[in-house]
């Protein structure tokens, strides 16, 4: 899996995105992250890549060329999958990225300033993302927690695939509770089931719990939710049953 990702602040990438788990996938050859600087590709003396927008307005629009020509380094003027971090986007979630994961090589474009000229985005951009419905200095942060999600996800970056398919938004629910020693803290005890090692008992609890978390903190998730086998319909009900919901 390769990303590359096109910014102003290569160093804010390469800081994050060599360090802890997806540091060592790099060293290890099983990910490649690359940050190219988009003032290299400037033809202007003074490295210039902004200028004034057409209309009028407050701020900065980033130049169309500057970010074509560091475009056509990073893919040889090859078509890549291309994404633009950009608040006008479209939503990010975890089926983004498992579609994402599915492309051998992305680039990532960070916008600044008021934004950057729409005919690049004409030109060369496949698809915009947002990470949320707020506004950043510039679209490094998310570039790196779009790779992120999707990197870890590539074979042997984590020990085993458990580690992500059962947790938060991998089968539309949210994940269960997760508690380590010792197992008692503040006189607050580790539930007993997960003490037993009755695995049927704790796949069945975890199930549960993460029906209930859904349920009470993302009801937008849940009503997407649909029953995968007789156990989660016994467990809905039982959910039901114990705030009082009478269904006929």
């Amino acid at each position: 899996m390769k990303f590359d990702i096109l910014t102003l602040f290569p160093e804010l990438i390469d800081c994050v995105m060599q360090a802890s788990v997806i540091g060592r996938a790099q060293q290890a050859g099983l990910i490649s992250i690359r940050a190219t600087n988009i003032r290299d590709f400037t033809l202007d003396k003074h490295n210039r890549v902004d200028d004034t927008p057409y209309g009028g307005g407050k701020g900065m629009v980033m130049q169309a060329d500057p970010l074509y020509r560091c475009h056509q380094h990073v893919t040889g003027g090859e078509h890549v999958h291309t994404v633009l971090m950009s608040a006008q986007g479209a939503p990010f979630c975890q089926r983004k990225a498992r579609e994402l994961l599915a492309r051998e090589h992305v680039v990532i474009v960070c916008g600044h300033y008021e934004g950057i000229d729409q005919r690049f985005i004409d030109e060369c951009v496949d698809e915009e993302i947002s990470i949320g419905d707020f506004v950043l200095t510039g679209g490094e942060i998310p570039a790196m927690a779009v790779a992120d999600a999707v990197c870890r996800m590539v074979p042997g970056v984590l020990a085993d695939d458990v580690c992500f398919t059962e947790e938060s938004h991998w089968n539309g629910l949210l994940e269960y509770p997760q508690y380590t020693k010792p197992a008692v803290w503040h006189d607050r005890e580790v539930p007993e089931v997960l003490l037993s090692g009755h695995h049927a008992n704790i796949d069945a609890w975890r199930r549960k719990k993460s029906l209930e978390r859904t349920r009470k903190d993302r009801p937008d998730l849940f009503e997407q939710f649909e029953p995968q086998d007789k156990r989660d319909k016994k467990i809905l009900q039982e959910i039901e049953e114990a705030e009082g919901i009478v269904r006929f």
